[in-house]
């Protein structure tokens, strides 16, 4: 490993090299006149924590909260601000400039910090060498972060390796001198906390899997138990965590944190809950292995743990040489996050910090401003009150309106004052509204736990730094807004294009769904109404994980499903995550035999029900979909435990929302129309091929068209009395429907006028009648009727008709092919028809085809099949059954052309097998 100097200095002697030559930061005299300290870092690691950011520009914000949050876990407040801006810096260099990941190392020592920045450029940005060089120009664009270094640091420096470049530096605490650094005022006695006898500090610690290691005497004396009795079990048998089970964060979550502080309750030994507040910090021993140390003392007792009161921050700071700064970065700090989440949340920090807080949060209005939305908070659950939305007017008077400062000094006295706030513990709070040129655009406000803290002396100082930043924070608000609208608008173009794709309902659900997960929502679920006299169904549940999906439709089906109302817009339904929380703690009552019956049959279940009820746990929104007037169906939006959508997600939703209920109707009327189609096209068709002793037959149909089971071509074979059967084949002018509409006329009047013991003639002179009834809908129709009536001797007699048809051919067991009829005029031109039928006999072996104009009209090009290339196919035929002939000429036209048919094909094949081929 290299080690990089500050330039101007020469290299200092050669050292072990498993020894780091940090940079000592004194008062320099020039540009070069930097020391070389060559002391080895001895310092005691007591703690550490690492991330690693994507090289892109939102990561520099986000590792600076990452080393902001950190240090000040680890009480390190005074050094924050100088270790954020060289990250910021650092961080920048990596994932901007060099365009590779970051790696933040923070390393906790008993003087101070060490912060470590790797990144993938190994480029000397140091180098080594006797003469002073300038570190270059301050007001340059970049390149400032090893300036800043020097500047800033206690020690600094810089490691290579082949793949990697480190820049690290130490900034140590501030010497602090003996004596009081933040106090109380001095109380009264009567003031002062009321404890029972001698306070009693239970101190218990516990190890990397959460069992207690630990216990001293004053535990066993606040809660009961002796040491031996509860060393080895886990703290959560004890702990009474404030929440509903398995939809929050749990005490096993806390113990793995740094640092916290908060209030819970310890399960005595006889049984009741004792209220403590807690003070938990993680450390390691010499051997590296974690635990947690837990100091606890009775709640009203808080005061000997509690941390001390944070010093304010004065209103108008001055620089060394007596010149006032910027107030908006006096307040937010150098330099300003560059996104509005990162802004937001550093306000809600420094105005905590400023009023000597317990917690502070930051709301920012809608467009038509009769609503605030939650957007950062620090001090309260964050998680379950982000994107929630309180209205501006809360109720009469000043203190109930978001757009004039207010101060409450003990919200138990007005409960619901401030929404935000119940059920947190806070008493009391400062608020004061943000706007921009007259107009509300947010509100910022201050609270804590004790009542009476502040005056209208603290709402002046809160609205000045409002003042400050409410234009700042409403110019990042307009960006984010403009980029969540370019993002919106390629959503929609995308769903509206995947939407019209299909004309299937399923698949229409299903894209309507995956559409939202997980973009718009952590869960969905569909609801469709067949019609108005019918109950909303549950259609198409998903959710981002598939092993919920099961459990989550399980627990809507179980619940009413909620009202079809057209009215536009997200509404709320709670009902799903009522029924979830009620569930989970049943469950969890019965895994603790508090509800009867046998634990065991119950335990198994208690996963799924408490892991549904964390998925369903948050905010539920329902959108109508309304299509051409009528509600069709409801889409259900939902987020997980204690989670709220945002205004700009629900206006996209609703967008979408209606798009899908018109893709959602089209495939509907679609389907309805395709049923519809296809039953009426089954009716069309011959109920089957009758069986007639003595000869085979079969028939092979295709109608040209996608969808269409029945087009201009049509056959029959039907009984007419006792050992006769008709035939038919015929083809109707065009294809499609109004062909059908023909070929239905025809197939039926057949078997009617048939069935009467009409002859042949007669018969087709009554068809021909009855087509040029229908007038302008009368297609003409060339038909190829003939009845047949199998013989003893096993031969089949026939007569037949050929009414403009393509003639039948019949082939013979010597191979020969010859037509069997000779044609006559086609039905529907002409009234007076003058038609005979001719006698045909099949020997035993002789095979009878038949066909409609699509099979010999089949084209390649300029050629076609004809009447001779169908003969010729024919006569290769001898010897096969009557299925293996129609199947081989049906293989010969479809072989004949690449194309696909482009009309309605028939083919009816009828052979006399023989005695001896029958046996």
């Amino acid at each position: 490993m290299t080690t990089g100097l500050i330039p101007g200095e020469q290299p200092p002697e050669q050292r072990p090299t498993d020894e780091l030559m940090p940079q000592q930061r004194r008062e320099p005299g020039g540009p070069g006149d930097l020391h070389v300290d060559n002391r080895s870092r001895s310092s005691v690691i007591t703690a550490r924590a690492a991330a690693s950011f994507e090289p892109v520009g939102r990561s520099v914000a986000v590792a600076r909260s990452f080393v902001r949050d950190t240090l000040q876990g680890w009480g390190f407040a005074d050094i924050v601000d100088d270790a954020v801006v060289l990250t910021s810096e650092l961080v920048t260099n990596a994932v901007v400039h060099a365009g590779t990941h970051a790696e933040v190392l923070c390393l906790r020592t008993e003087d101070g910090v060490r912060v470590e920045v790797s990144d993938r450029y190994p480029e000397r940005e140091v180098p080594i060498q006797s003469v002073a060089t300038p570190m270059g120009n301050p007001d340059r664009e970049g390149g400032r972060g090893l300036q800043l270094c020097a500047a800033l640091a206690t020690r600094w420096g810089v490691d290579y390796t082949p793949t990697h470049k480190n820049v690290w530096f130490q900034l140590n605490l501030p010497e602090r001198p003996v004596g009081t650094r933040t106090a109380g005022p001095a109380l009264p006695v009567g003031l002062l906390p009321l404890a029972d006898g001698r306070v009693r500090v239970a101190v218990l610690q516990v190890d990397r899997k959460g069992a207690i290691s630990a216990w001293n005497e004053d535990a066993e004396e606040v809660f009961g138990y002796p040491s031996a009795e509860v060393i080895g079990r886990p703290l959560t048998e004890l702990a009474a965590w404030p929440h509903t089970p398995g939809t929050g964060t749990g005490v096993a979550e806390a113990l793995q944190l740094s640092r916290w502080e908060g209030s819970y309750g310890i399960r005595g030994a006889d049984g009741r809950v004792i209220q403590v507040y807690a003070s938990h910090l993680r450390v390691r021993d010499t051997g590296g292995e974690p635990s947690t140390v837990c100091l606890l003392v009775r709640d009203h007792e808080r005061a000997v743990l509690q941390s001390p009161t944070r010093v304010p921050v004065g209103d108008q700071p001055q620089t060394s040489d007596g010149q006032s700064t910027d107030p908006f970065e006096v307040f937010i700090g150098s330099p300003a996050p560059d996104d509005l989440d990162g802004l937001l949340q550093r306000t809600v920090e420094r105005a905590r910090d400023m009023l000597d807080g317990d917690s502070a949060f930051l709301l920012l209005a809608t467009d038509d401003e009769t609503e605030l939305e939650v957007r950062a908070s620090t001090g309260l659950p964050s998680a379950r009150q982000r994107f929630a939305r309180v209205p501006v007017e809360a109720g009469p008077g000043r203190y109930g309106s978001a757009r004039m400062p207010a101060v409450h000094d003990d919200l138990n006295a007005v409960p619901g004052a401030v929404p935000l706030l119940s059920g947190t513990g806070m008493r009391s709070v400062v608020t004061v509204p943000l706007k921009v040129e007259g107009r509300l655009t947010g509100s910022l406000g201050v609270a804590a736990e004790s009542p009476g803290r502040y005056s209208n002396e603290e709402a002046l100082r809160l609205q000045f730094a409002a003042d400050r930043i409410a234009l700042a924070v409403e110019s990042a608000r307009l960006g984010e807004l403009e980029r969540l609208r370019r993002g919106s608008l390629s959503f929609l173009v995308e769903a509206s294009d995947l939407l019209a794709g299909t004309l299937d309902r399923d698949q229409t659900l299903a894209l309507m769904a995956q559409m939202t997960v997980p973009t718009l929502a952590t869960w969905c679920a569909v609801y469709t109404i067949a019609d108005q006299a019918s109950e909303p169904y549950l259609s198409y549940v998903l959710h981002e994980d598939e092993e919920l999906i099961d459990g989550i439709k399980s627990l809507l089906s179980k619940i009413s499903p909620p009202d079809p109302v057209p009215t536009p817009g997200a509404r709320v339904w709670t009902a799903p995550a009522e029924v979830a929380h009620q569930a989970a703690l049943r469950t969890s009552m019965r895994s603790l035999g508090l509800s009867g019956g046998p634990t065991r049959q119950v335990a198994s279940g208690i996963g799924p029900t408490l892991a549904t009820a964390g998925a369903v746990g948050g905010e539920t929104v329902v959108l109508p979909l309304v299509a051409r007037n009528r509600v069709i169906g409801m889409l259900t939006l939902g987020k997980p435990t204690d989670e709220h959508f945002r205004q700009e997600i629900l206006e996209l939703a609703e967008d979408l929302s209606r798009r899908a209920a018109l893709a959602l109707d089209n495939a509907r009327l679609y389907s309805e129309r395709t049923a519809i189609s296809q039953a009426l096209q089954r009716s069309l068709l011959p109920p089957g091929t009758p069986h007639i002793d003595g000869v085979e037959v079969e028939v092979i149909y295709r109608a040209a068209g996608e969808g269409n089971e029945v087009g201009g071509d049509f056959y029959d074979v039907f009984p007419i009395g006792e050992g006769a059967y008709g035939f038919a084949i015929g083809d109707v002018c065009g294809t499609g429907p109004n062909a059908a509409a023909v070929t239905g006329l025809a197939r039926h009047a057949l078997r009617l006028l048939a069935r009467e013991g009409l002859s042949g003639p007669a018969v087709l002179e009554r068809l021909n009648s009855a087509i040029l009834d229908e007038g302008d809908r009368s297609r003409f129709l060339t038909l190829l009727y003939g009845e047949l009536r199998p013989q003893e001797d096993g031969s089949a007699e026939m007569k037949v008709v050929c009414a403009g048809h393509p003639l039948p051919l019949r082939l013979r067991q010597d191979g020969t092919v010859a037509a069997a009829a000779e044609p006559q005029p086609l039905l529907g031109v002409i009234e007076d028809l003058e038609l005979y039928e001719q006698h045909v006999t099949l020997d035993p072996g002789d095979v009878l085809l038949c066909v409609t104009d699509g099979v010999t009209e089949r084209r390649e090009g300029t050629r076609m099949l004809g009447d001779d290339g169908l003969a010729d196919v024919l006569t290769t035929c001898t010897g096969l059954t009557a299925g293996a002939v129609a199947a081989r000429i049906m293989r010969a036209v479809e072989r004949f052309a690449s194309d696909a048919p482009s009309d309605d094909m028939a083919i009816l094949a009828m052979r006399v097998p023989g005695i001896h081929q029958e046996a």
